[in-house]
This record gives C-alpha cells, structure tokens and sequence, in this order.
C-alpha cells in the first residue's frame, strides 16, 4: 500500500500566497476565539461573574482578572499554533485552505521554530500586515516571519490527505 503523503517532499511545492494564509488564519481566529471563550468562562467558575461591571455602556473589569486572562490567552493561542505546526504542519484553517508550514529543508518545524514564528507573526500581522506583504518583495514568497523562523507555507497537491 502506497501512503499519498510520501510523494510530497520528492518535488518542490509553491509557496502559499496571501489569500490562502489570511483565509486559514480566519479559520484559526474562529477556533482560538473559542478556546478564549473557554478560558473566560472557567475563569468566571472560579471568580464569579461579579468581577465586571457595566457603566455607561462600557464593560470594566477587574485588573486582576485582566492580568491573568490575557496571559493565557496569549499561551493558549501560541499552544493552540505551535502544538499544531510542529506535530503535523498544519492548523485546521491550514488543512481546510490545503497549506502547510514546513521548515526550510522541508521537515516540520522544531519547538524553537515554532515559538519564533509564533512572535513574529503578530508584529508581522498588526503593523498593517507589513509582514505578510513581504511576499509580494521576497524573491521566495516567504512572510517576515517565515524568514525569522526559517520555515516556509506551501500549497499542498490536491491528492494530499491530511488524516
């Protein structure tokens, strides 16, 4: 029996291009959104939900709570990618838009990949998508981050299954 996965390192894959990353990273918001949502309602199973109070239509909540929340919901979002990236390559948004992110010699990434691409895709997302734009500049079609990392996102054949 021949495994479809065993022919896609034999020959060089296009990179992805911005449309497809975006659209996976859409796929992804909604996911991790959802584990955030999580996160706040067992946070509020142990806090109460007294810890919030509307005023003039706008919701205040305790530092305290913000101090801890937004830590885990940065560590879980960077779980939620770097747990996906480095033991298959690929987030669902990623198998859903047929992408994979692999590292430069076309293994998947390591932990320490995976961390630095992580880091630097924010900043690379919320300068104005400065960061992904570079495709359009670098000679590879790779986004800021991709070159930090030394990884790449390419298009995956259609024959590939990811399960």
């Amino acid at each position: 029996m021949t495994d479809s996965n065993s022919n896609i390192s034999s020959t060089p894959l296009p990179h992805a291009g911005i449309i497809r990353r975006l659209a996976a990273l859409l796929y992804d918001g909604f996911l991790v959104t959802a584990v955030w949502m999580l996160i706040g309602f067992v946070l509020q199973l142990f806090t109460g939900a007294g810890t919030s109070t509307l005023v003039d239509g706008v919701v205040h909540t305790d530092p305290i709570m913000d101090a801890i929340l937004f830590p885990l919901m940065v560590a879980s979002s960077g779980g939620f990618y770097i747990l996906f990236w480095t033991h298959s390559g690929q987030t669902l948004g990623m198998i859903a838009w047929n992408i994979k992110v692999e590292s430069n010699d076309g293994g998947l990434i390591s932990i320490t990949q995976g961390v630095i691409r992580f880091l630097a895709a924010w900043p690379a997302f919320f300068m104005f998508g400065l960061g992904y734009l570079w495709i359009y500049i670098d000679s590879n079609g790779d986004a800021a981050h991709d070159k930090i990392s030394n990884s790449k996102v390419v298009v995956l054949p259609k024959s590939h299954r990811p399960f």
